[in-house]
């Protein structure tokens, strides 16, 4: 029996995380798996796992449990995320070694691939400024109700987790409406010029325009979804009223004592969760399309685990607790609070006058106060219970009317407008989950009406759609993430409408797999032309986070299912990818630059609005204490910023900035990118840069295997292929001959490119080395003339892995001509044959043995390296035991043809052994293996 378990990656979700439990469906696959013990199983995705977590359900590989190297599934999670992509790319080689694992790849060739950049109107500038300050506004009168009404910390995480959710879902509608009128204009030139479109969306804003419907009963005009968000916001979760005190043991008498009280409450609890679902499907979850819904119903549990360890730590405590800001991030996981006890230094807990005593005197947190602030000041203690829900009332009340006005100035349901403006429902072929939407008739009347037809149901009018484009009765399709999967819109040969297809990315979602899913529905096989893909992408800095999520998730996706991080590269996202450790250490610079606690790597941006000069750290600490990203501390006489627990987290970081006003936002992230680019600059000077797989062979170094050693390993399983692994020592010719560097320095057009002589005064110690500059090949953005970047060629060891700015240039060498570096060039090229460059330049070396013998290697023009290939992740445990820690360099070999005995290259991909460790392993593979043989090279 054989069980195929199509579009597999919908079981991703099966390793339960700290904020979500294992989904439905992991489990059923899961279960089946278990009761079919003898099924032959195969897994099919278009998609695979973006990360190694989602491999949980795929128990049939054999990759972890007994007679492997890793216990369980969790065992192999860590030590594959804690050595890096390097360690997911040794996965996928190894898994298709075995012949477990096949990945095909449609070939990109006539695919075209750009990013347009659309500028923002002055009239939008103005509503999105005037949202920042509404919803700063709102921040301050909910914190300010929450201590008028007592409300309790449960409730006040709950809010403030609500908040921030509807914050980020908010500005990301506002992102994605200044895109409509470029996609419109860019989708009518695509029809003219005898092309079809499709439009990618992920969310359908479907529940905010039912809301409006239930309220209002009928609609004239579109509903804007960004407006519904922030207004059910302050609707749902504004207090009103004054929670009365309860203590920590009245909460526990709602818990069971016994079974009886247990299915009690378990009955309960299913009408309960009913009631939730549909309240909750208004509120968090904006059409069948948006899985933010997915993890919120754990918020409920969460809480009442803490409220245990609250009552048992914290017993008779009465002291306000902190309140940690969360944000919904790459997958809506931080939506839930972290345990409230535990945090220190969080923006909420400041400005609710929080005091700690960690170990030192009492420091007061306070909220920035300045002439922006609408709140009224409220004395609790001269108020009646009255007056104060009458006050909390008035709050609230004042909110919705700033957002009535505000709303007007909102753009309309993207969706709707994009149809109503491509020609409307005829036009336009509809595959999405909603089941309703607001049209404009020919009279122009506007009003709601259901997606089904007369002869056509709802179940199956995204297939109905589908057929009219493909047809050509409509030559623009807009697909949401329902028909994401399994939908084919490529230009078929065997279809009516063969025109090329422009793939119109309007919304990019959080998730590589979604990403890779949507694209995959206008490239397939069988098809005439290969699709054009448009990503557009806003002028906002925020909206640079969205593609950054892609971006890393579709590098761990190509490393996953490809055995190498650039397979991805392709979808020409990957410039975007700033969710590194690079950018890490960027922000981190950020943020304490900006809090005074250390010097920037980058200059601070000048700001200048009206003619008016304007501190750009001043105003930033405002900005970023708006979004919760820092706090500010009243000590003494002196104002002391301090940055938020996880201030370096680079979704956390992205998704506040939305919540800033356009030019402060922009101006923090142009001071962020310079950052990242001398953080950047610095890697690739100190040759720490992650290439991700290292190439030998495809450049101008000469690569041959001088021997390779096979080790057949003892398995445990029976009726199994032998697993293997060869230890290959690889020899790389890596010098520069003076002829080849004529050849390159003619090809260069900088003026400062040359060949360059050491400043030395002794003859025999002046090193010749030829300096090519890479700006027009390495973003570095405006960066000065010395901080120019050069790749340098030696004549030893050929290209070198550090750059050098022109300033560091010109301090250590002087340019002259090539026929006054050619001696020095031919001397040091033939002595680096056979000598290494201590050698050379003092006539000894101090590590080389005393009987002459030539073991160092520095500055040789051959190199060895020791590469371990095959199945390496049989002997995982005992490796990392020996092999340093941190991340592993996998390396990729490409020899080359030296004679007519070898007319076919072979092609070796393996983990680098560091030469220090090379003994050890040799010892334990001797020990591991049952049979040993050399292979001729």
């Amino acid at each position: 029996m054989k069980i195929v378990f199509d579009e597999c990656h919908k079981a991703k979700n099966l390793a339960p995380s700290p904020t979500a439990k294992s989904s439905k469906t992991g489990l059923a696959v899961l279960d089946l798996q278990a009761r079919l013990p003898n099924a032959r199983i195969i897994y099919a995705s278009a998609t695979g796992a973006s990360e190694p977590r989602n491999m949980a359900y795929m128990t049939r590989l054999g990759l972890w449990g007994p007679g492997t190297s890793f216990t369980d599934f969790n065992h192999f999670i860590q030590a594959i995320e804690q050595r890096g992509v390097g360690a997911m790319e040794l996965v996928a080689m190894d898994m298709k070694l075995r012949g477990m694992y096949i990945a095909r790849q449609l070939s990109f060739s006539g695919v075209h691939f750009s990013i347009l950049d659309v500028p923002l109107t002055n009239e939008y500038l103005q509503a999105y400024d005037r949202s920042v300050q509404l919803w700063i506004e709102i921040k301050e009168k909910i914190l300010q109700a929450f201590d008028l009404a007592d409300t309790s910390n449960i409730v006040r995480n709950h809010v403030i987790a609500r908040y921030w959710l509807s914050h980020q879902r908010f500005f990301k509608y506002l992102c994605i409406a200044c895109k409509v009128l470029k996609v419109v204009e860019l989708s009518r030139q695509a029809v003219q010029d005898g092309k079809c479109v499709v439009i990618g969306l992920q969310s359908t804003g479907e529940a905010k325009t039912l809301e409006q419907l239930d309220e209002l009963g009928e609609l004239n005009d579109f509903v804007s979804t960004a407006k519904g968000v922030i207004q059910s916001f302050v609707e749902k979760h504004f207090p009103t009223s004054i929670e009365q005190p309860k203590t920590m043991s009245s909460l526990f008498n709602l818990m069971p004592h016994n079974e009886d009280d247990k299915i009690r409450q378990n009955k309960k609890r299913k009408s309960t969760h009913r009631r939730t679902t549909r309240s909750l499907s208004c509120d968090t979850n904006e059409s069948s399309d948006d899985s933010d819904v997915e993890c919120y119903s754990s918020f409920v549990q969460t809480n009442k685990r803490r409220a245990t360890t609250k009552h048992r730590d914290q017993n008779n405590n009465n002291q306000l607790d902190e309140i940690h800001n969360s944000d919904n991030e790459n997958s809506c996981e931080s939506i839930l609070i972290e345990d409230t006890y535990s945090q220190q230094q969080h923006t909420f807990a400041e400005i609710l006058g929080q005091t700690d005593t960690d170990g030192g005197l009492p420091i007061k947190r306070i909220q920035k106060k300045d002439n922006s602030s609408t709140v009224q000041n409220y004395d609790k203690r001269k108020m009646t219970n009255t007056e104060i829900i009458e006050a909390l009332f008035n709050m609230k009340a004042d909110l919705l009317n700033n957002i009535e006005i505000l709303g007007k100035n909102l753009p309309p349901n993207t969706l709707d407008e994009l149809i109503d403006q491509l020609g409307g429902p005829s036009q336009v072929a509809e595959m999405t989950g909603r089941k309703g939407r607001i049209v404009q008739h020919a009279d122009g009347q506007i009003g709601y009406e259901s997606r089904s037809e007369a002869d056509v149901p709802l179940e199956i009018l995204n297939i109905s759609e589908r057929e009219r484009f493909m047809r050509g009765e409509k030559l623009i399709a807009i697909i949401s993430e329902a028909a994401s999967s399994g939908i084919s819109l490529q230009a078929d040969r065997r279809c009516q409408n063969t025109r090329r297809r422009v793939h119109v990315t309007l919304e990019l979602p959080w998730s590589a797999d979604r990403a890779v899913q949507q694209f995959g529905r206008t490239h397939r096989s069988n098809q005439v032309s290969a699709p054009e893909y448009v990503f557009v992408i806003s002028e906002l800095a925020g909206e640079k986070r969205f593609a950054s999520t892609v971006a890393k998730r579709l590098e761990c996706l190509g490393a996953l299912t490809h055995g190498d991080r650039r397979a991805a590269e392709t979808r020409d996202l990957s410039r975007f990818n700033i969710d590194n450790k690079y950018g890490k250490q960027a922000l981190e610079n950020v943020i304490r630059s900006i809090c005074n606690l250390e010097r920037a790597w980058a200059s601070f941006p000048k700001i200048i609005n009206n003619e008016m000069k304007f501190d750009f750290v001043s105003e930033a600490r405002k900005a970023l204490i708006d979004v919760g990203l820092v706090s500010r501390v009243n000590n003494t006489q002196q104002s002391i910023y301090i940055p938020e627990k996880d201030h370096n987290n680079m979704s956390r970081f992205l998704n506040r900035i939305l919540g800033i006003r356009v030019q402060m936002q922009n101006l923090l992230f142009r001071f962020f990118s310079d950052v990242l680019n001398a953080v950047i600059v610095d890697a690739r000077r100190n040759g720490s840069w992650d290439l991700g797989i290292l190439d030998l062979g495809t450049g101008e170094e000469t690569v041959s295997v001088e021997k390779s050693q096979v080790f057949v390993l003892q398995t445990v399983q029976t009726n199994t292929t032998p697993l293997q692994v060869e230890l290959h020592q690889i020899v790389v010719e890596r010098g520069l001959a003076f002829s080849k560097a004529v050849q390159l320095k003619e090809q260069s057009i900088n003026p400062d490119d040359g060949f360059y002589m050491s400043n030395e005064n002794r003859p025999y110690c002046r090193l010749p080395i030829l300096a090519l500059s890479t700006t027009s090949n390495v973003n570095l953005g405006n960066i000065r003339k010395s901080e120019q970047l050069f790749r340098i060629y030696r004549p030893n060891t050929g290209l070198q892995q550090r750059y050098e700015t022109l300033e560091s240039l010109r301090k250590k060498y002087e340019k002259v001509l090539p026929i006054q570096a050619q001696a020095y060039w031919d001397e040091l090229y033939h002595k680096a044959a056979t000598l290494c460059i201590h050698f050379i330049r003092q006539g000894h070396c101090p590590t080389s043995s005393s009987n002459h013998q030539q073991t160092c290697e520095v500055g040789l023009r051959s190199r060895r390296f020791f590469v371990l290939s095959g199945s390496v992740l049989a002997l995982w445990s005992p490796m990392e035991r020996i092999l340093p820690e941190g991340k592993i360099q996998m390396i990729r070999i490409k020899t080359t043809p030296l004679n007519n005995n070898q007319s076919i290259p072979l092609k070796i991909v393996g983990c680098i052994i560091p030469k220090r460790c090379l003994q050890d392993l040799v010892h334990l593979l001797e020990e591991s293996s049952k049979n040993i043989y050399f292979k001729s090279a």
